[in-house]
């Protein structure tokens, strides 16, 4: 009898939120890679700071409202919310400090080599310099801060969520507006101008050297000049993290737009979970601040040694005269298949069209609904919206189609974190066009990115479909890979049409062509295709799982790739993100293999490849393997039906697998560690998409067999 065995148990797991750091290292890894450009290395120390931030807004938050109710819950590896955050604040402090150390220890020297200079001291200014930045303080920022004294008659104000502030300590000179006594100790807050440039450029003899100070500086050597009747002590920049994480009650919210408008301004005065002080700031000072922020935890509180919240280095990106400090920028490439000035539709008549972003342009997708917008034959434009750019030209398309006497209906998703208020103001704009707009479906997330438009020609009605694995985002279609497919598929037209009936209205289809939709269909069609490699392993048929997505944590998904690797079944992951499998576990996960990419794009696709005893099934789709995705989310996966683009989506594939400069590959000890890159001939993913979508030419038929670009000798 064939021994039973568990492959749930918690020592087979990796915690979702320690995976997670791991992941904010391996960008932060980039950051310390001499070999990337210097202000490239800058962008990435800022972008680990920004995902921290939300990281403590969202997950931290919610690990604390578990720990004040009372959960008792552990999560896949066994642990609960005491533990998580114990173990969380443990790894957050060990990053923040390798993350600082990187930029005082290598990155601001490399800086003054090239002549840039962060003066991160008031005294190392000139006196020149000093002088033309006491006159910008009163020109400029003095007229804009609003100090705030506190006392028993001014109580400490509300500070908001993730704005830089100064705190100081005052002693009175006596007299003044409420009569102080002379010498009797007040504490103050200043707000730093969010609206105002952090980075300060000063004046420097060389014209060759870029010279800047940090705005709170500016503020805290001037700060005497807002209290005038007073002596400061002292004086610290501090910053707040506030739980920004909401519940809402869809089912007891009578209007889903208002409610969430109210929660909206909840998220800036939520509880504090992190405190960050400048590291030497005054005892008194900081017990203060924990007693008027309600910080009762140490843990909860960090010592910043530098300038606090990195994401002002984003800015410096795009310092000028300084294109060598960074990758030569790519121009997305026209998609061969469709010429410049195409009609997009008879384009899509003759096949299936794959796009492939940033490398291919994000142009097919805009043009697709301009021309339906405009085309008389055009009868509906129907899609869903996540998240949509600050000027989206496909809103405006939407709007205009309308206007046009198109019949269209869009969903805007009002639930997509941290992206709600835009999407509340471009739902109003569709509305007042004329658009049918619905407000997402009642207990879910409508993350699926799709879009039908309905068209009536000689031989009838025809349906139109874009799907893809990103956002209708045109800005972020530069910097995120993605894929798309075009097509005029009868059957995946029918089940477009069935999606929208189903998000508009309660009509659910009795079967489905080859669209697979979650929360209700898409777990069993993958528990489905794995079973079926683990049965073709178990009777000598060949078999294999690849597959690509942002994050891997669901149990139920997990515990079915032990069993299939357990049966045989070669396995090969690219997950960006979390990745809560463990490799190389003795009889449970031999034959799994797990990679990372974290380069100058960001990871974005989901794509899916099942060996199907040598006849190979390939989908593409919205969702992750997370319970989120699975259960919680509409989220629609495609097949890869036409022989061509099959093609060229495993390409996509086999390329990212033999990724050595980019890739991080996941250890048994639960590390990443990067390739050893000696005596190889070095392969970098994007680099070579990049290559190859310029030597595609627009109008021809091109292939992707053969076409990875490499060096031809291999590294020393």
């Amino acid at each position: 009898m064939e021994k039973t065995i568990d492959y749930g148990k918690p020592e087979y797991f990796e915690n979702r939120e320690l995976s997670w750091i791991k992941f904010d290292r391996r960008v932060l890894n980039e950051a310390r890679d001499k070999s990337i450009p210097l202000l490239e290395r800058l962008k990435f120390v800022s972008i680990t700071s920004s995902n921290l931030d939300e990281f403590f807004m969202v997950r931290v938050a919610s690990l604390k409202d578990m720990l004040r109710a009372g959960v008792k819950n552990v999560d896949i590896a066994g642990m609960n919310a005491a533990r998580q955050l114990e173990c969380i604040n443990e790894d957050v402090k060990e990053l923040v400090s390798l993350q600082y150390s990187t930029y005082n220890r290598s990155l601001l020297p490399l800086l003054n080599q090239e002549n840039i200079y962060i003066i991160d001291a008031y005294e190392k200014l000139t006196e020149q310099q000093a002088e033309f930045v006491d006159r910008y303080f009163e020109n400029e920022v003095y007229p804009v801060l609003t100090p705030m004294a506190v006392d028993s008659g001014r109580p400490f104000p509300l500070i908001s969520n993730k704005s830089l502030n100064i705190a100081a300590i005052l002693e009175s000179k006596g007299g003044g507006l409420l009569g102080d006594k002379d010498g009797e100790i007040e504490f103050a807050t200043v707000q730093v101008p969010s609206g105002m440039a952090r980075l300060v450029p000063v004046p420097s003899r060389d014209p060759l050297e870029k010279t800047f100070i940090l705005l709170e500086q500016v503020i805290e050597k001037n700060i005497d000049k807002l209290f005038s009747n007073y002596k400061v002590v002292c004086a610290h920049p501090y910053r707040i993290m506030r739980d920004a994480d909401f519940s809402i009650d869809e089912d007891e919210a009578p209007d889903l737009l208002k409610e969430i408008q109210k929660q909206l301004k909840k998220r800036k005065w939520g509880e504090v979970i992190r405190l960050e002080v400048e590291e030497g700031i005054d005892k008194k000072l900081l017990a203060f601040l924990k007693e008027e922020l309600h910080v009762e935890n140490k843990r909860d509180i960090f010592y910043i040694n530098g300038p606090i919240d990195f994401t002002f280095l984003m800015k410096m990106y795009g310092l000028e005269g300084c294109d060598h400090l960074r990758y030569a920028p790519h121009e997305p490439q026209l998609v061969p298949e469709i010429m410049p000035g195409e009609n997009i539709f008879e384009a899509i008549q003759k096949g299936d069209i794959l796009l492939h972003h940033p490398y291919q342009t994000f142009g097919p997708v805009i043009e697709l609904i301009r021309q339906a917008a405009g085309d008389p034959r055009v009868l509906a434009i129907k899609m869903t919206l996540y998240r949509v750019s600050g000027h989206s030209p496909i809103i405006a398309s939407l709007a205009q189609a309308a206007e046009n006497g198109k019949q269209v209906t869009v969903l805007v998703e009002l639930k997509a974190r941290f992206d709600e208020e835009n999407n509340i103001v471009w739902a109003k704009k569709l509305e007042q066009a004329g658009c049918h707009v619905i407000y997402g479906i009642v207990g879910l997330k409508t993350h699926s990115k799709i879009a039908l438009v309905v068209r009536r020609e000689e031989e009838g009605i025809r349906r139109y479909v874009h799907l893809g694995t990103g956002n209708y985002n045109d800005s972020t279609a530069k910097l995120y890979t993605d894929c798309g497919m075009l097509t005029c598929s009868e059957a995946v037209g029918e089940d477009a049409t069935a999606v929208f009936n189903m998000l508009s209205g309660y009509s659910e289809p009795l079967s489905w062509n080859s669209l697979s939709m979650a929360p209700l269909w898409l777990r069993k069609k993958f528990l489905k295709l794995i079973r079926r490699e683990i049965r073709n392993a178990k009777e000598g048929r060949q078999s294999y799982i690849r597959a690509k997505m942002n994050s891997l944590c669901d149990q139920e998904i997990i515990e079915s790739l032990y069993e299939a690797s357990a049966a045989g079944v070669r396995i090969d992951l690219l997950v960006r993100g979390i990745c809560c499998l463990k490799v190389d576990l003795k009889g449970i996960s031999e034959n799994i293999h797990v990679r990372s990419i974290v380069g100058n794009y960001l990871e974005h696709s989901r794509i899916f490849d099942f060996c199907n005893d040598g006849h190979p099934e390939v989908y593409m789709g919205s969702a992750d393997w997370m319970p989120r995705n699975l259960d919680r989310r509409v989220e629609i996966v495609f097949p890869v039906l036409d022989e061509k683009l099959k093609e060229k989506v495993l390409h996509i594939l086999d390329v990212e697998f033999e990724d050595n400069v980019k890739a991080h590959i996941l250890q048994q000890d639960g590390t990443y560690e990067k390739i050893d890159k000696r005596g190889k001939v070095l392969i970098n993913s994007q680099e070579i998409f990049c290559k190859e979508a310029d030597a595609l030419i627009p109008g021809e038929d091109n292939t992707y067999q053969d076409r990875v670009f490499v060096p031809a000798e291999p590294v020393e």
